[in-house]
């Protein structure tokens, strides 16, 4: 299990062959990268701040869950703060078993909760009239989001 919290950029080839290398076993690999939209045309950036060490342990808590639901081979969650451009990378999800399903379900079940339970906060950074007046503004919690949640706590499908 390899969970990092980060500034940089990080290269998602290069993750998946770390976490493969030398493991003949697994038969699948699922990633997940998230990256930052820009759905209005006015974002300038989203800035992504965390509780260091909080955010950590609680990734380690999600992933430690999910290995306990499927049998994986491994995993890695990146997940970056900071400043952030429209296209950018923000969150990586490799999960890696010797069948599809296992993989498949733990890497959704990983952003599901990642998205409801790490302590991330995020702010939007609008693109003002002039740049050095842009408006910024916290970006609420979506009620989805906890629906994707409750479903892994009753067992539901999707």
């Amino acid at each position: 299990m390899k969970i990092r919290v980060q500034p940089e950029d990080f290269d998602v080839a290069t993750e998946c062959a770390l976490l493969t290398d030398n493991k003949a076993n697994i038969g699948a690999l699922v990633t997940f990268t998230g990256l930052c939209r820009d759905d209005e045309g006015r974002l300038a950036a989203l800035e992504l701040e965390h509780y260091p060490g909080m955010a950590e342990a609680e990734i380690e808590n999600i992933a430690e869950q999910a290995e306990t639901r499927w049998p994986l081979d491994g995993l890695t969650v990146i997940h970056r703060v900071g400043k952030i451009a429209p296209g950018e990378n923000i969150v990586l999800v490799v999960t890696a078993s010797k069948h599809r399903q296992a993989a498949f379900e733990a890497a959704e079940f990983l952003m599901d909760f990642l998205k409801t339970s790490a302590p991330f906060w995020k702010k939007e950074h609008l693109s003002g009239p002039a740049p050095d007046k842009s408006e910024t503004g916290w970006v609420s919690a979506k009620e989805t989001d906890n629906d994707a949640t409750e479903r892994w706590k009753t067992g539901e499908k999707t």
